[in-house]
């Protein structure tokens, strides 16, 4: 990573932390539309235990802890995960949820193919240069077992809210002092390369519009 990217992720660390501590459960309590979807993947796939990545202060691992997963949280805002924890005990599901720290521009800590699935509701449109991004991916299907199931969501380059968004290098777009990617589906198609691609469904989440997205690794 060269310097300027590592000054940009340390800058939207930043601003995510001070977003989480000022207004707790930013993202509302409801879990996302992607969320429903991977409880149907996974339970489909005979899976009952999930590592989330990006999972902020937790509405959509609380979701699939009370739907009957094990869930393994991580995020690199602790003030976020502490949300996530405290809520996890309210609920009384802090034997099905776990959360760490983590920066996904890092290796991931599982050990090869020792993961059923991965989840990730709009971790991958962060301020990720493409190489990072391609990483990232990478480093999920490294640890994913075969068979695994990695369900993702992403906005989409449809999104009308795209066109106010400053344009910066790399493909990366600015609003508001928060830096991020919205995906065509040609960049869905190429993350999905060394995978079998089981879905890619256009849809819209309130004002959003978005790409959902089921890839399996090869058993």
């Amino acid at each position: 990573m060269n310097t300027g990217h590592v000054e940009l992720a340390r800058a939207q660390q930043e601003r995510w932390q001070a977003a989480y501590a000022k207004r707790p459960r930013l993202h509302g309590a409801e879990p996302s539309a992607a969320a429903h979807r991977a409880v149907e993947a996974f339970g489909a796939a005979g899976i009952d235990d999930v590592l989330e990545l990006g999972a902020g202060h937790g509405r959509d691992a609380l979701f699939l802890a009370r739907q009957g997963f094990s869930v393994h949280a991580t995020d690199f805002s602790d003030a976020a995960l502490d949300q996530l924890r405290h809520e996890a005990q309210r609920e009384g599901l802090d034997d099905r949820v776990t959360a760490a720290l983590h920066d996904v521009r890092d290796p991931l800590p599982p050990a090869d193919a020792t993961v059923n699935a991965v989840f990730a509701n709009l971790l991958l449109n962060m301020a990720f240069s493409q190489a990072e991004l391609r990483s990232l991916v990478a480093e999920i299907h490294r640890v994913l077992c075969p068979g695994g199931v990695f369900v993702y969501a992403v906005w989409s380059t449809d999104d009308p809210c795209s066109q106010h968004w400053r344009r910066l290098a790399d493909g990366l777009s600015e609003h508001d002092g928060f830096v991020g990617r919205f995906f065509d589906e040609a960049l869905v198609n190429e993350l999905a390369d060394q995978w079998r691609l089981d879905e890619l469904t256009p849809y819209q989440e309130g004002p959003r519009r978005m790409w959902r997205v089921t890839l399996a690794k090869d058993s």
